[in-house]
């Protein structure tokens, strides 16, 4: 038995098991004025938090990561339950969050407390300082494919940065999201009820958060979804972070190493059923090794295994209607004139997709130009490098991207267009939360992690200070010939020369 929702209550909804549709949890369906008091009391809340300081903000995060850890069986079996993937897929996915947790609170300070900056040649009597201060009230929409991690990686940097956080779980994982926010209470009784808080319900209570008046929308999902988020938080500019799709592409070159780009792109592309957005959906391999590059993945793929038991590579695709693309891309590729390496047509068997690998697919099949976002992975020959390239970046897409040479490895990085690559590897730059996170394209815009992701929930504040007059002031009237004739020769002196 697939997974469904029950719609048949206004006022509430079952979430169930994928495959056996056991009920996990029954929950309120958030109506618009639900989500206004939610928000309302965020914002009451908030400025206690903020007041708390960096340091003072960074000793309740760390309780809050204990508090999880020490509750890891939990939080991960419920994670099982409501996405069927492997339980150790669950526990990768929670130490990812807690990484991101454990980085935004150790380096906010850091990152956004105030600091001197140059005040310029015309301004040297002027203390130049630069802040970041909180938005306010960060939203955070997260997806179904990821749930603890994508929850805990939103609220991790809207925190450290002292707002508010409201989270929206999806509607087909919402047990993990409500258990995150309600941990942050568990953790730090002390906190004011509303500082973290939580809307479950359907598209429409996504929408009614985008329209709520939080300061900003952090949206993780489908690049559709992706379009309507934006559009509803245009109506009181509300700004956005959008993480939405990909097919990101990996480039094989004639100087791999190709038994681990073998296993790295069976791994990358089958991971969690394919359902992630930087899974490995395209390959383009240089035709002088792609013979045995195809050997090697075929020989992986065939030994994946699929089910519910705990040592299984991977579990059941999330949504039903996710399968009826795969399909779609694969009837598509095959009647292209594409050969099934792996798999074909008889690997789908809901709620199950088996590994597929398709081998020769026109580049504009759909099976190479729309997100599949399940376990088929399409590898191409390419006659040599730039073809790679090329193909690589012929999508509208642009998340993540990954590339195997033993020696030219960086020089293909730097011409792939994405947000981020791994070399010699794949998808390592996501679980690293240093880097920034976030694509270009349809891939959207906006950073999770790192430095840039704390900056997503602050607004920088510019402050200038006169401590010393020089001379007659500019900044009055009247001004004298004076002081013309001594900006006449300084604007030669220092800006008629190059720059070295």
């Amino acid at each position: 038995m697939t997974a469904q929702l029950d719609k048949t209550a206004a006022e509430t909804f079952d979430l169930t098991h994928p495959v056996s549709g056991e009920v996990i949890g029954t929950y309120p369906v958030h109506t618009e004025a639900d989500v206004r008091a939610v928000v309302a009391k965020a914002r009451a809340a908030q400025p206690w938090w903020a007041d708390l300081g960096f340091r003072g903000r960074r000793k309740r995060i760390a309780r809050w990561i204990s508090w999880l850890a020490k509750h890891s069986d939990e939080i991960c079996e419920l994670g099982y339950r409501e996405t069927g993937k492997p339980r150790g897929d669950v526990q990768f996915e929670l130490m990812a969050g807690l990484e991101d947790l454990r980085w935004a609170a150790a380096h906010a300070e850091k990152v956004l407390g105030e600091r001197l900056v140059a005040p310029g040649l015309a301004m040297l009597n002027f203390d130049a300082r630069l802040s970041y201060e909180p938005l306010g009230v960060a939203g955070i929409i997260a997806p179904w494919n990821f749930p603890i991690y994508t929850v805990l990686c939103g609220v991790a940097y809207a925190l450290a940065a002292g707002n508010a956080a409201v989270v929206k779980p999806s509607e087909f994982s919402t047990a993990t999201g409500v258990y995150c926010v309600e941990s942050f209470y568990q953790a730090n009784p002390d906190a004011p009820r509303g500082l973290v808080g939580s809307v479950t319900g359907f598209g429409e209570t996504g929408a009614a958060l985008c329209r709520s008046g939080v300061d900003k929308i952090a949206f993780t999902g489908s690049v559709p979804t992706g379009r309507r988020v934006m559009a509803a938080c245009s109506e009181n500019l509300t700004p956005v972070l959008l993480e939405l799709g990909g097919k990101d592409a990996t480039v094989v070159a004639d100087d791999a190493d190709l038994e681990a780009a073998a296993n790295a792109v069976v791994w990358g592309g089958n991971w969690h059923a394919g359902q992630g957005c930087v899974c490995v959906e395209r390959v383009y391999v240089v035709d002088a090794v792609k013979d045995e590059f195809l050997r090697l993945v075929k020989q992986k793929a065939e030994a994946i295994t699929v089910g519910l038991d705990d040592l299984v590579d991977y579990g059941p695709m999330t949504l039903p209607g996710q399968i009826d693309v795969v399909r779609r891309h694969v009837t598509d590729a095959l009647g292209a004139g594409a050969t099934a390496l792996v798999g074909g047509l008889d690997s789908i068997q809901p709620p199950y997709v088996h590994p597929i690998v398709l081998v020769d697919v026109p580049e504009d099949c759909s099976a190479v130009q729309e997100e599949t976002f399940g376990p088929v992975i399409v590898i191409n020959g390419v006659r040599d490098v730039d073809d790679a390239i090329r193909r690589a970046n012929g999508t509208k897409f642009g998340l993540g991207s990954s590339v195997f040479s033993e020696h030219r490895g960086p020089e293909i990085a730097a011409k792939l267009r994405a947000g981020g690559t791994t070399i010699n590897s794949v998808l390592t730059f996501v679980g690293m939360p240093s880097l920034p996170f976030g694509g270009v394209g349809d891939s959207g815009f906006g950073r999770f992690h790192g430095e840039d992701g704390l900056r997503e929930f602050t607004r920088p504040k510019a402050t200038a200070r006169k401590r010393f007059s020089m001379g007659k002031d500019m900044q009055v009237f009247p001004r004298t010939e004076e002081q013309y004739a001594i900006v006449r020769k300084v604007l030669k002196l220092r800006y008629g020369r190059r720059f070295r």
